[in-house]
């Protein structure tokens, strides 16, 4: 699942452990933690953690954000077979044609190194197609636009919504009529920018 260059003697430990981390994130829908990390490959120390966290950084495998923590890199997903396109308006005869591979998170994800996994809860965005238990990929790297949706800490609470900017003023809407629009009284700092919504139905 993971392509590893390394040195012959622990390569394949390596591309184990990156799939076991990948089996982790794929089940709980998070990174693990650095003690999580131990527990799972029975290492005793904290530096062997570190030192395998900053070999699978180095190899874009992970990475970490400004605190830290882990984020998926490549080890989101393996690339997956193109089977050409499906007709989402009148039904037609469909068939299967291999027209390319292409992996998720390259089609997701433009900065790897700057992109983390948030968990959705509330619906205040399911206008915007955005439920709860969803999954959206964010972007700290990008410069928010007026119009793009947002993680931002308003008044010391964390919210996703709409980024709109009037003039000098900052609101922040949401996309269901049950929520009132957000306006900053003392400070606004904006994390990132959200750039795709993963929803898995099965």
């Amino acid at each position: 699942m993971v392509n590893i260059r390394s040195n012959p003697n622990d390569e394949e430990k390596l591309k184990s452990r990156a799939t076991e981390i990948s089996a982790f994130y794929s089940n709980k829908g998070r990174m693990p933690s650095f003690s999580e990390i131990g527990q799972l490959f029975g290492f005793k120390s904290k530096n062997a953690v570190f030192r395998l966290v900053n070999r699978l950084e180095k190899l874009g495998v992970l990475g970490r954000d400004e605190k830290g923590r882990l984020l998926p890199g490549r080890i989101m997903t393996a690339p997956l077979k193109v089977l050409g396109t499906v007709e989402a308006g009148f039904p037609s005869p469909a068939e299967e044609e291999l027209s390319d591979t292409m992996s998720l998170d390259k089609f997701l994800i433009q900065n790897p190194s700057a992109t983390f996994v948030l968990k959705v809860s509330g619906d205040s965005m399911s206008g915007a197609g955005i439920l709860p238990g969803d999954m959206v990929l964010v972007d700290k790297g990008q410069t928010p636009k007026s119009g793009d949706i947002v993680i931002a800490e308003v008044d010391g609470q964390w919210t996703m919504k709409y980024l709109k900017k009037r003039g000098e003023q900052v609101v922040l809407l949401p996309a269901n009529p049950a929520y009132k629009p957000i306006r900053p009284k003392t400070e606004l700092k904006i994390s990132g920018v959200v750039t795709a919504v993963i929803r898995k139905y099965k």
